[in-house]
């Protein structure tokens, strides 16, 4: 078998100069469909990679018309790959058992210590905790409010979660740890919970 006669498995320097040209028509198709420029800008970044390696065999005259049908189905796996994390994310929520709530007291003297800690963390982790766990709403809340998308909001509430955690155990010393619920203790040498 001749070697120099298998096709090439690259565009050519013509079709890949089509698709820069192309590049602002192609970012305008996806914003179009996507949630925001950065998700398109990402989209597009993928396509373009994607499309210089599995390119071979694509007229050039026919670049540009079969490049949108990668930005196509690139947006259609964009949006199973979204769905599938949010059910994901759902059926991960789902697994835990339903919360009791604290008597109306000890709610008030929580959230009391809680809020003035949470004061301290940074606006987008204070946000993140509003809006997912004092408002009970859900991550696509936050991610609609704050213009990101649900993974980035899984991962800016699991961050402001350790956050608020580690101010807990830094104002609370021993009481974080073992639990007791004297908020008035001002660290591991202030403890009142007798450990």
């Amino acid at each position: 078998m001749n070697i120099e006669s298998t096709p090439s498995t690259a565009l050519s320097p013509e079709a890949i100069a089509q698709l820069v040209q192309g590049h602002r028509q192609f970012l305008a198709f996806l914003e179009r469909r996507v949630e925001s420029r950065a998700v398109a800008e990402d989209i597009l970044q993928t396509a373009f990679a994607r499309g210089l390696e599995r390119g071979a065999g694509v007229k050039d005259e026919k670049v540009v018309a079969w490049f949108y049908r990668v930005l196509r189905n690139a947006v259609i796996d964009h949006y199973r790959q979204r769905s599938t994390v949010e059910r994901a994310m759902e059926a991960w929520t789902r697994e835990f058992p339903d919360v009791q709530e604290p008597e109306a007291e000890l709610r008030q003297e929580i959230c009391q210590c809680v809020s003035s800690l949470l004061e301290t963390l940074k606006p987008e982790y204070r946000k993140a905790l509003q809006i997912v766990d004092l408002e009970e709403g859900k991550l696509k809340d936050l991610a609609e409010q704050t213009g990101i998308t649900a993974d980035n909001a899984a991962v800016r509430v699991h961050r402001a979660r350790a956050a608020l955690r580690r101010r807990i155990e830094q104002a609370c010393g021993t009481c974080a740890v073992h639990g007791c619920v004297d908020c008035s203790c001002e660290g591991s040498s202030g403890s009142k919970c007798g450990t």
